[in-house]
């Protein structure tokens, strides 16, 4: 391989471009938990179709983490004129940065979906038995959501570092 060839595939727009796609790698976390909960949500429903809403709304809950990707790919695509039809020359450093702002909501979103999917099953199984408890499903949900905001945090943070 050439060093022409070497330099437009190993350069700093390739390098934020993948953190493009790490950040987004946090809906499959999301897809898998509300997957998860969702399965729950038949089973119950399927019992007593007047379950439907709570169940919704613990189902929806692991999708946030989808989101929260979403919005630093977003912002990464902004960040460096991908979206605004100017697109920056950046260099190895600035590129590297960039994907390393995308690998905290990426990683922490795949492990912290699944586990918030299994979380919300859980609140749905309880809203099976005890429909006027969601409020307590729900908090249980939630506490697993703390750590894709924190990772959201982060990785928000490590982008905003980055001048391009």
């Amino acid at each position: 391989m050439t060093t022409e060839v070497a330099n437009l595939i190993f350069n700093g727009n390739t390098l934020a471009y993948l953190g493009i796609a790490i950040a987004a790698i946090a809906g499959i976390g999301s897809a898998y938990g509300v997957g998860i909960a969702g399965q729950a949500a038949n089973g119950v429903v399927a019992e007593d179709p007047g379950k439907f809403g709570q169940a919704l709304l613990l189902q929806a809950l692991p999708g946030t983490q989808g989101i929260y990707g979403l919005l630093i790919a977003f912002l990464i695509m902004v960040k460096i004129g991908a979206l605004g039809g100017d697109p920056k020359d950046l260099t190895i450093m600035q590129g590297a940065a960039l994907m390393m702002a995308g690998i905290p909501i990426g990683l922490v979103g795949i492990f912290s979906g699944i586990a918030q999917g299994k979380t919300a099953a859980s609140g749905i199984m309880l809203i099976s038995k005890r429909p006027e408890e969601i409020a307590k499903g729900m908090v249980y949900t939630a506490m697993v959501e703390t750590y894709a905001v924190l990772a959201l945090l982060i990785s928000f943070l490590m982008w905003m570092s980055v001048a391009v």
